[in-house]
């Protein structure tokens, strides 16, 4: 399943006073999800976590995969009525849920789309308008139907959970560490990062937040414990064409890559499925619908980078990031 988040930079090293006294350290590290993802948990049943966390993502991964002619999804997007496990119907109905409340920003039937500019398989390309109409008319979320243990999909229509899958795997994850015990982890999915519980030495864990004209830098640093981190643009997946850049975070209502005044979306709540749907949706949004939907809404917090390398952060979290750049704080001030 394809589906670029920003790079965020896990600044989590620290020194420990003791060798004698630090806890038992266990990390996994792992390609799934079309990512390499890594893991690192703290404490007496580390080891036991790890390998947990490591088994539930290759499992989620067989169910959710869009491109895995032998998962769920797969059996779905082909005509077929396969036995839906209770984890996809659950991602199904709240990736629906979240296209309803963000008027179809967010959208899981963009499938198709997806394919037609090649983002699914990388042989880039421009649709043209009658095919992005013809297409469009596949897309929708509204024409979705779950009845009972079954999804119902228009002929034409196709799902994928590359929206939203790996910020539901990571609650998982930190659902399995809590489990067993463990009160610091941290589980990066590619950029989708769940920070458990506080660092061993009591700190806030660390997050870079990636630059996106330079995502081998950091735009900023933010301090984060007990939530996830999913940022969202179109500088990390896109291929140009004529002096032009196309991005992979298509718009649901054009068929085209959204293409406004931000180049970043980052969200932080406790839950990861919100941050994983929301950067998503926020980033087609833009930044005045983005900071519109945040004051109505409620939930989370965010960081928007414009493009024009100003930095907004809601007051949430503004405390908490630090930036050489201009940062300016989203409140609910009228």
């Amino acid at each position: 399943m394809k589906r670029a988040t920003a790079l965020l930079i896990i600044l989590s090293s620290f020194l420990l006073v003791s060798c004698a006294k630090s806890p038992k350290k266990s990390e996994e590290h792992f390609p799934a999800m079309d990512t390499y993802i890594t893991v690192e948990a703290y404490g007496e049943n580390s080891d036991k976590a790890v390998r947990e966390v490591r088994s539930r993502v290759e499992y989620l991964e067989k169910l959710w995969s869009a491109t895995d002619e032998n998962s769920e999804i797969y059996a779905l997007n082909h005509g077929k009525d396969p036995e839906l496990s209770k984890e996809t119907l659950d991602l199904a109905k709240y990736s629906l849920e979240m296209s309803e409340k963000t008027d179809g920003a967010f959208d899981p039937t963009i499938y198709p789309v997806l394919t037609a500019w090649g983002f699914t398989t990388e042989n880039y390309r421009i649709p043209d308008s009658g095919e992005l109409s013809e297409l469009l008319g596949n897309v929708g979320y509204k024409n979705v139907v779950i009845d009972g243990e079954k999804i119902v999909l228009k002929r034409g229509m196709m799902l994928d959970f590359g929206g939203s899958a790996k910020g539901a795997a990571s609650d998982y994850c930190a659902e399995i560490m809590r489990e067993n015990g463990i009160k610091s982890a941290l589980i990066n999915l590619g950029g989708n990062i769940y920070a458990l519980g506080e660092r061993t030495d009591g700190k806030k864990w660390r997050i870079g937040i990636a630059d996106p004209e330079n995502p081998s830098e950091n735009a900023g640093i933010l301090d984060v414990s007990d939530r996830a981190v999913v940022t969202s643009g179109n500088y990390e997946r896109n291929f140009t064409l004529n002096g032009k850049t196309y991005g992979h975070i298509i718009d649901p209502k054009t068929g085209f890559p959204a293409d406004n005044d931000l180049l970043s979306v980052t969200v932080v709540s406790e839950e990861g499925r919100l941050c994983d749907t929301l950067s998503t949706a926020l980033f087609v949004m833009g930044k005045d619908k983005a900071a519109d939907y945040w004051k109505a809404v409620g939930g989370f917090e965010m960081i928007m980078i414009e493009k024009s390398g100003n930095i907004f952060v809601t007051d949430g979290i503004f405390g908490d990031f630090s930036s050489e750049r201009a940062v300016f704080c989203i409140d609910n001030a009228e």
